[in-house]
């Protein structure tokens, strides 16, 4: 099998491609790129694996709704000129959301299409533009396959208890439950930690995935054992602009006081909390150090607080703690959030090597040490890669 595999990760206002050679069994990155401000001022591009630039392009806006089309368009557009797009063996999606159903990977066709809309009522701000980029590649290229894989997925199988709210068992079973998500991510830690290190990996760890979206995972022997998002992608550690874990008495008390409704809400919420509405600078952690308004060491105060918090909550989980691992934007560049995270940890026997941590090591705690501390980047578009690849294979 020769050829290429393309991944798509649809937002509300941008999609994220990567193209990956299928190679000696294997699918090696060869590009990646965006298309960003769909709805607004698109603007697309294109870079080879190692940052260099091979295309750039803007164009108006659609007024039709159809702006993801349009930016699919865009990105076939390009593969077939400079990529050899004809060379596309199938596209795979990461999907937010496969609910009770979806518990692996798997090939699209219309029946999942009904399936995952059915479950947009649980994630109305993620589903439909991952929905989006489905539609749009099936009317584009009805004969290329897609396959669909799930942010839900690796924390299938975790123990009832974890996915209970305090709530009646009725909306349990309609659905109100505790899913998880970044799955893709902490999937691939897991493997990347067998390429690396089986012992570790085979151990009781907890993975912070830090980003402009958080959560926390406690894994063990590969498996999901707890997180900290739950029935959405707002629960447990603040983020960028969502809250994190918050008392649901505070949405009555709006509701209830200032009348606010669920448009108003959800705006509050995924958009103007976590960091951004702590520190009324920025979402962007790297502003905040620099800033020398007080709420935004408060708000880098708080952010290192829930994570300790959390982290002690799901050791408890495991039982014990072989290694901590931090990834995704913040968790694999800031260091001195990984400094103050592990300082603050220390009554778990935590260290680490200042110098291996500021000069960006894998490994950052000291020879000998344990709980290990490792900072691994993510590859989200690599698992979605790999599935697909292994789909296509199965027939």
């Amino acid at each position: 099998m020769s050829g290429s595999i393309l991944t798509l990760n649809a937002g509300s206002s941008s999609i994220k491609f990567a193209v990956y050679r299928v190679t000696d069994g294997d699918a090696a990155l060869a590009a990646k790129g965006q298309v960003e401000g769909i709805g607004s001022a698109p603007h697309f591009v294109a870079k080879s694996n190692d940052g260099a630039v091979l295309s750039e392009s803007y164009w108006e806006p659609c007024s039709d709704g159809k702006g993801h089309a349009r930016a699919f368009e865009q990105i076939w557009s390009w593969l077939e000129g400079a990529a050899d797009g004809g060379g596309i063996l199938a596209v795979g999606h990461r999907v937010a959301h496969g609910g009770e159903t979806y518990s692996q990977p798997v090939r699209i066709d219309a029946e999942v299409i009904d399936a995952l809309t059915r479950l947009i009522p649980l994630v109305p701000l993620h589903q439909p533009n991952n929905l989006a980029a489905i539609r749009a590649v099936a009317a584009q290229h009805p004969g290329l396959p897609q396959v669909a894989c799930f942010d839900t997925g690796f924390h299938h199988g975790r123990a009832p208890v974890t996915e209970r709210f305090g709530i009646p068992h009725q909306l349990h079973e309609r659905g109100v439950r505790r899913y998880g998500f970044h799955g893709l991510s902490y999937e691939y830690i897991v493997e990347r930690l067998r390429e690396l290190t089986p012992q570790v990996a085979a151990g009781r760890l907890v993975v912070a995935h830090l980003g402009s979206g958080c959560s926390m995972t406690a894994i063990r022997d590969g498996r999901s054992i707890d997180t900290t998002m739950s029935f959405s992608a707002l629960d447990g550690v603040p983020m960028g602009t969502r809250c994190g874990v918050l008392d649901p008495g505070v949405l009555l008390f709006l509701m209830r006081e200032d009348g606010l409704g669920v448009a108003e809400l959800e705006d509050l919420l995924y958009k103007r909390s976590g960091l951004l509405g702590l520190s009324g600078v920025s979402n962007d952690l790297r502003a905040l150090h620099a800033s020398d308004d007080p709420r935004a060491a408060e708000a880098i105060e708080y952010f290192v607080y829930r994570i300790g918090q959390t982290l002690g909550a799901l050791t408890h989980a495991l039982g014990g703690l072989d290694a901590l691992v931090f990834t995704a934007g913040v968790g694999e560049n800031d260091a001195e959030v990984r400094r103050r995270v592990c300082a603050d940890a220390a009554w778990l026997g935590i260290e680490i090597d200042e110098a291996a941590n500021r000069d960006g090591h894998l490994r950052i705690s000291p020879e000998g040490a344990s709980p290990f501390v490792w900072v691994i980047p993510t590859d989200e578009e690599k698992m979605i890669a790999t599935h697909t690849l292994r789909i296509l294979r199965a027939g």
